[in-house]
């Protein structure tokens, strides 16, 4: 997560106030994993005592996800799979945002080395960019910007841990959806020296801190 402070996800319902996306036949490369529930305590607890106000009320179904948040102090929740890899990722549908910063990415891990990694679709302000900045790629409709940032031991993965994030940012921001060429973005962090490990989980995802407040609703799709 971009924003590591000592604060927590309050979960305070699994049952959101917006509905989940209607579950609807999906392909070979259908998601099978959810990045919230038990999945973000696990990834939120390593050593650390978050405490946070707020609430998120998160609710996935086959294909997608639905969330709402006020207050937030740091969260993210979305829907994806397992294993990353060099996917087409098709998703549809909005996100808003009243408050706080929130962002919405393709965000994932790798081992060895450990990397947290984001394609930023959209952020009502910087989101995801921190660090240094070492290039550009055109994909999808746009030129996306290039960060690399060390983590200090922060919460990973892995535990507790220094780790880079790797960090494609879109500058033509978007929320209705679209298809994020998921192997143009890998290719050029490769090009520019930043390499990946072992795939673990790979998901589109709505992150908030700062008191975030908003909603985001998607259906997702691999090709």
């Amino acid at each position: 997560m971009v924003a590591f402070t000592q604060l927590a996800l309050a979960f305070t319902a699994i049952v959101g106030t917006l509905a989940a996306p209607a579950a609807e036949p999906v392909g070979p490369d259908a998601p099978d994993f959810v990045l919230g529930g038990e999945n973000l305590a696990r990834r939120q607890d390593y050593n650390q005592n978050y405490k946070t106000g707020g609430s998120v009320n998160f609710q996935s179904s086959s294909n997608g996800y639905s969330v709402t948040f006020s207050g937030a102090g740091d969260f993210v929740v979305g829907k994806g799979w397992k294993t990353g890899t060099t996917r087409n990722i098709t998703y549809s549908g909005s996100t808003t945002a009243s408050s706080g910063t929130v962002l919405l990415s393709i965000y994932g891990w790798s081992k060895n080395p450990l990397v947290e990694y984001y394609i930023q679709e959209y952020s009502n302000g910087a989101g995801a960019a921190q660090g240094s900045k070492i290039g550009t790629l055109e994909s999808d409709g746009s030129t996306y910007d290039i960060w690399k940032h060390q983590q200090v031991n922060q919460p990973s993965i892995s535990g507790t841990a220094t780790f880079w994030q790797y960090i494609s940012v879109r500058q033509k921001k978007r929320t209705d959806g679209g298809t994020v060429t998921v192997a143009n973005h890998f290719d050029a962090w490769a090009k520019a020296g930043l390499k990946l490990g072992s795939m673990d989980y790979q998901t589109l995802a709505t992150e908030g801190w700062g008191n975030a407040g908003g909603n985001s609703k998607y259906t997702i799709s691999g090709a």
